[in-house]
């Protein structure tokens, strides 16, 4: 089986599905380690070009796995283009509002709020960066594959020009949503690690390579891991061998305490 299949497979079952607002969108499954203690966070956020018709499922492999490693994984649904309110800046609305009711699940789910790491694949890596340049606290971010050039995605037309239907027009008809949903005309002091798959035909490696160049003449601390032959969903099948070097970026930016 290919990794491509990870969009049909059922994952193993969430231990819980929390809401975190009051739409039928905006919830997360929270899935646990069977130690005790106080968990670190890994806060997901599932790409699919911010369409309604993508949902949740084909991340919750990869939050499936890595409480084995000890983390708490809180992969989140948000509004997305196609439900009400879902675009721009709906579904941003959303991200920041699931990373922010994190403390409240606290105490109950044994979490420790005070380290968290977010993950975001593909057009989750967006919103993922998007919300370590606004959220102050957010430390850590990890961008799968991510579609982390907004005007590089407008002019290739990904995913039949996905962008302009997210951020509702062209670049010329809402400049100051580019801008404000672009991870490259953003500042953004979290540690910022972009994974990409050589061999990804859906969002090229380029985008996530020209970020991290473009970032560290900045003096942002953002680097760059390239893995190939893999694929566009190799970074989150925890069958491939693309896995073990996402698993190792979670481990090195969110150490686990003894």
């Amino acid at each position: 089986m290919s990794s491509d299949d990870i969009l049909t497979l059922a994952p193993p079952p969430a231990d819980a599905r929390v809401a975190y607002g009051k739409d039928a969108n905006q919830f997360g499954e929270l899935r646990l380690p069977k130690t005790g203690g106080s968990f670190p966070v890994v806060m997901n956020i599932h790409g699919g070009y911010w369409r309604a018709k993508y949902d949740l499922t084909h991340a919750g492999h990869s939050c499936a796995a890595l409480p084995a490693k000890g983390f708490a994984t809180w992969n989140i649904e948000y509004r997305r283009v196609g439900n009400q309110g879902g675009g721009w800046p709906g579904t941003f609305e959303d991200i920041v509002s699931a990373y922010r009711f994190i403390p409240q699940m606290a105490k109950q789910y044994k979490l420790d709020a005070t380290r968290i790491l977010v993950m975001g694949h593909s057009a989750g890596g967006q919103l993922a960066i998007c919300l370590a340049a606004h959220e102050v606290t957010a430390k850590r971010v990890v961008s799968l594959a991510g579609v982390v050039d907004v005007q590089q995605a407008y002019q290739q037309h990904l995913s039949d020009d996905a962008v302009v239907e997210f951020l509702g027009g062209k670049p010329g008809e809402v400049p100051e949503h580019y801008h404000e949903a672009d991870p490259m005309q953003l500042s953004c002091k979290a540690t910022q690690w972009l994974i990409h798959g050589a061999a990804d035909d859906i969002v090229p490696p380029s985008f996530s390579r020209n970020y991290v160049q473009s970032k560290q003449k900045r003096e942002e601390d953002a680097h760059y891991l390239e893995i190939g032959p893999a694929g566009h969903f190799d970074l989150i099948d925890p069958r491939s061998r693309a896995w073990p070097r996402v698993e190792e970026t979670v481990l090195h930016l969110l150490p686990l305490q003894n």
